[in-house]
């Protein structure tokens, strides 16, 4: 159970059966009368967001969230299935569920799913991960302006942009939290 003087940014918390994390926190103490938490809250499972303002003596649940290291294992036109290494259980999630995540998901990625009272609400992944080019224009000889690059698909159908010396069928090492190449992997 958590007070209002407990609250901060990044707190996750429990409001009318649903998981809220603070994304936004300011603590204001007027002249007179009790103090007052203005906090920005986003809804874990559905995305929305408001602002509401607590007073000090305020009493909060704490969200019973869980975080399990699951493995990928394929992707059926709809959801997303994945296995839990310990129990070898399975979840399913939807598409918005996983969100950009599955620019990066290959079969076998092994990541972390998010549990809300045991259904998964959310994925972390690897920070990194090693993909295949599928797609990449040849390079031409001799272009080799400075900050030069060129679009590269990988084998999830993510494209983003490379330096143009990388050709197709090449191992990519990338970020998956800012979606950009990192560098060649050697096999």
């Amino acid at each position: 159970m958590y007070e209002s003087s407990d609250l901060r940014k990044g707190l996750k918390i429990e409001i009318d059966g649903d998981p809220y994390i603070i994304t936004q926190f300011s603590f204001v103490k007027p002249g007179k009368g009790q103090a007052l938490y203005k906090c920005k809250l986003k809804n874990m499972v559905t995305g929305n967001q408001f602002e509401r303002t607590y007073r000090s003596g305020d009493k909060f649940n704490e969200a019973n969230l869980e975080e399990q290291e699951m493995e990928y294992l394929y992707h059926d036109g709809t959801t997303y299935c994945f296995m839990n290494t310990a129990n070898y259980e399975q979840v399913l999630m939807t598409e918005d569920q996983v969100g950009d995540s599955r620019n990066f998901l290959k079969d076998n990625t092994v990541c972390n799913v998010l549990l809300f009272d045991g259904k998964p609400i959310g994925l972390t992944l690897p920070n990194f991960v090693d993909l295949r080019v599928v797609e990449a224009e040849p390079w031409a000889k001799g272009d080799t302006a400075a900050g030069s690059t060129k679009p590269a698909t990988l084998e999830t159908g993510y494209v983003l942009q490379v330096p143009p010396f990388i050709n197709e069928g090449e191992m990519l090492r990338i970020d998956t939290r800012t979606g950009e190449y990192v560098e060649r992997v050697k096999e």
